[in-house]
């Protein structure tokens, strides 16, 4: 049985979440705190196996809540956005930044026609993130710090210069491994940077204006023909596969899912190793399943350089190690690593060098 503790300061929307949840067998919503003070005492106590949690709380909002629950008594927890304003979406970032490994948008109202598409989604989500064993291993990622850190010898003796393209893959826990390795980064790579991240409905757009508050390059949504220019980073938008040829020229494609994703990571990789071979280099970042692994292969097959975060980094090593387990990735770095490697593959045009 998977026990959730519930925080959100309305009764209605507590009690709509508690018959959602409290609908399927596997789940047994242990109690509801009703702000944030409320439910850092709960975690502590009940010990649950998730929280899902709102963002806007008197007192303590999602965003403190969470940092304080991730330093005291670790649990997973989702952030159940109830609104769908760009503000609201960039403080559900803040809570990731702190810890929370996934978001999801509340259900609409059970007459909605979306309604049991988004209840399945948030049950699921519930369900899939009691497993993961967070266990603090987030501040790994953001309190690392990069001195001392530098990219393979090898890299920056044979490769820098000659990468015209960095394609990136994420799923769980990759907003805030992007935000380590975006935010080392110097405004003058000499490549774009092409980004697949998976991710609930809804939160793309505030996902790209996140990333690019702690970036020195341009992060924005791709959009279809649209060139890739060096400096800039592109994030496939939500529902749509991204692909890139020649120029480079981003093109987004409808077409089936791939590994049950629309945008797929291996959809954009293929694509990569195809038109740009050793003069790519593709990253595999933390995530569940195995989208991705099979595109890093077909690039490193291709002379791509290609790189996976490492296990003790990834809050979900399923991406990552189906990728290594298959020969996919060349170099296994932490996200300080990836980011120096980049760096050396792609040195800055302003300096002439790495940072």
């Amino acid at each position: 049985m998977i026990n959730v503790l519930i925080v959100n300061d309305s009764p209605t929307a507590a009690e709509f979440l508690r018959e959602i949840l409290g609908s399927d067998p596997e789940i047994s919503v242990t109690g509801t705190a009703r702000n944030g003070i409320e439910a850092v005492k709960m975690a502590a106590v009940k010990k649950p196996d998730v929280i899902a949690m709102d963002v806007h709380m008197p007192g303590l909002d999602g965003f403190e809540t969470t940092r304080r629950i991730m330093e005291n008594t670790p649990v997973p927890i989702v952030i159940v956005a109830g609104s769908s304003l760009k503000d609201d979406d960039l403080l559900v970032f803040k809570a990731v930044q702190a810890g929370a490994v996934a978001s999801v948008r509340a259900p609409s109202g059970f007459s909605a026609p979306e309604h049991a598409r988004q209840a399945a989604e948030l049950v699921s989500t519930i369900k899939t993130m009691a497993e993961v064993k967070v266990v603090k291993r987030w501040s790994r990622v953001i309190a690392r710090p990069a001195a001392g850190i530098s990219a393979p010898a090898k890299l920056a003796v044979t490769r820098p210069g000659i990468i015209e393209l960095v394609a990136i893959g994420a799923s769980t826990g990759g907003p805030v491994v992007l935000q380590a390795i975006l935010s080392r980064l110097p405004a003058g790579l000499s490549a774009p940077i092409v980004v697949v991240q998976h991710m609930s409905p809804g939160f793309i757009e505030s996902f790209a204006k996140w990333l690019g508050e702690s970036a020195s390059l341009k992060v924005s949504i791709a959009s279809h023909e649209e060139t890739a220019l060096p400096g800039h980073v592109y994030v496939a938008p939500e529902g749509r596969h991204l692909t890139v040829g020649r120029g480079p020229l981003m093109r987004l494609v409808d077409g089936e899912p791939e590994n049950g994703m629309r945008p797929s990571v291996s959809r954009l990789f293929r694509s990569v190793a195809e038109d740009f071979g050793k003069n790519s280099a593709g990253i595999l970042l933390t995530g569940m399943g195995e989208d991705g692994a099979k595109g890093l292969k077909t690039m490193r097959d291709a002379g791509a350089v290609t790189i996976a975060q490492d296990e003790e980094t990834s809050l979900i090593n399923g991406m990552p190690g189906a990728a290594v387990r298959t020969g996919a990735a060349a170099y296994v770095l932490p996200p300080e690593g990836i980011a120096a490697a980049i760096s050396a593959l792609a040195p800055d045009k302003t300096t002439g060098g790495s940072v």
